[in-house]
């Protein structure tokens, strides 16, 4: 399985880039050694709620990244580099009283969120702070458009939908895909649209387009649907929690099809235990990061 802690190698140098151009703390307070002062750089991310998984491997790659690079010259003068936290709680709500904190909190700029809903949630925060935003794997478009603050490193819901529908049209020769979706998820729903337009586009039958709510935990009705119009493949753009007892009970009810992912199905082994694993065995979602990629860099990493 791939594992994402992504493109966290790109921002040991994009968030030093960043604090030379958005000021630092230069009194001196807490400097240690020969330091000038101290960069702060905030860290939004959920570490618990139903994708705290994920936030933690992309709040320990921002601290491997601080670690390989602690510090930031700016104008001749080195600075200590000093990450603070936020939790958002994979909340729209309380991610918008984290990201308060972290604009109150003398940041320079801000690194989050997974998740793309609550990016998008606390955007208006950023904005109105003239606070600077690099998102990690946010990847709904929404997160940036309209929002002059608003940046990010990974691809685009568009990019991984597309990648996908070509993978199942010309790896998979698939002649009929099916489409399972969470219909109250910025992130899913349009990832789900997206796919199923470049689905199409490649010549596939979309045979069913189904969705859920975020709150859900049985899936077995959308699921023996989904079964009946027997596709080739079925593509699930949600998050790994849900993936997990999608995968199980797609077993369940006999679907003998493809499972195909978008990026929020990084981490779904740890939502299962070692009795139901094998029911991701085989698994193809679109990532940022491949933990088996031969190059150097990735391997020190």
């Amino acid at each position: 399985m791939k594992k994402k802690v992504a493109l966290l190698l790109a921002l040991i140098m994009v968030f030093a880039l960043f604090a030379a151009g958005c000021g630092s703390s230069d009194d001196g307070e807490g400097a240690e050694g020969d330091y000038a002062g101290t960069v702060k750089i905030g860290v939004f991310e959920p570490a618990s709620g139903e994708n705290g998984a994920g936030g933690k491997q992309e709040t320990l790659g921002i601290q491997y990244a601080n670690k390989v690079q602690p510090t930031v010259d700016i104008n001749g003068e080195t600075y200590k580099v000093e990450l603070v936290t936020a939790d958002n709680e994979s909340d729209n709500s309380k991610g918008i009283t984290a990201a308060q904190n972290l604009v109150s909190s003398g940041v320079s700029i801000i690194l989050g969120s997974y998740g793309s809903a609550v990016s998008i949630a606390a955007g208006d925060v950023f904005k109105e702070a003239g606070m600077p935003a690099l998102g990690v794997t946010c990847t709904n478009p929404l997160v940036t458009n309209g929002n002059p603050v608003y940046f990010r490193t990974c691809f685009l819901d568009a990019t991984q939908a597309k990648a996908m529908a070509d993978y199942a049209a010309n790896e998979l020769s698939a002649q009929k895909v099916a489409v399972l979706y969470d219909i109250t998820d910025d992130y899913s729903l349009g990832v789900a649209e997206s796919f199923k337009a470049e689905a199409e586009a490649n010549g596939l039958e979309v045979v069913a387009f189904e969705s859920f709510q975020s709150t859900d935990t049985d899936f077995k009705s959308q699921l023996s649907k989904i079964a009946a119009a027997d596709p080739d493949a079925l593509y699930v753009p949600s998050y790994y929690n849900t993936n997990a007892l999608i995968a199980i009970q797609a077993k369940e009810v006999g679907l003998d099809a493809q499972l195909l992912g978008a990026d929020g199905w990084d981490g779904v082994l740890s939502a299962l235990d070692e009795n139901n694993k094998s029911a991701v065995e085989g698994v193809v979602f679109t990532n940022h990061f491949t933990a088996t990629d031969p190059d150097a860099k990735v391997q020190d990493f």
